[in-house]
């Protein structure tokens, strides 16, 4: 498991779930907010210079402007910290 599986474990994510990520979009493991987030999250991961607005608004409706910055957030920081430990050689 990767380090982020396991933060994910230790915050409760349930490991159904864990197996379930890469069909996050069609699973019902995931709730309308976690697959909206997750959704955020691929398309900032494959392109961090833009976000598709039907992704910005799915997530706005089901989080909340507060909460859509948050995890936005959240997304760039651990996709600035995996791509430092990328670039660095660390091994997790």
């Amino acid at each position: 498991m990767d380090v982020h599986g396991a933060l994910a474990k230790r915050l409760g994510v349930e490991e159904a779930s864990l197996r379930d990520l890469s069909n996050y979009a069609t699973s019902g493991n995931f709730s309308k907010l976690e697959r909206a987030a997750l959704a955020v999250a691929v398309a900032l991961t494959r392109e961090p210079r833009a976000l598709p607005e039907n992704l910005r608004s799915t997530l706005i409706e089901a989080c909340g402007r507060d909460g859509f910055e948050e995890i936005v957030a959240t997304v760039g920081l651990f996709n600035y910290l995996t791509r430092l430990h990328n670039g660095c050689g660390a091994s997790t």
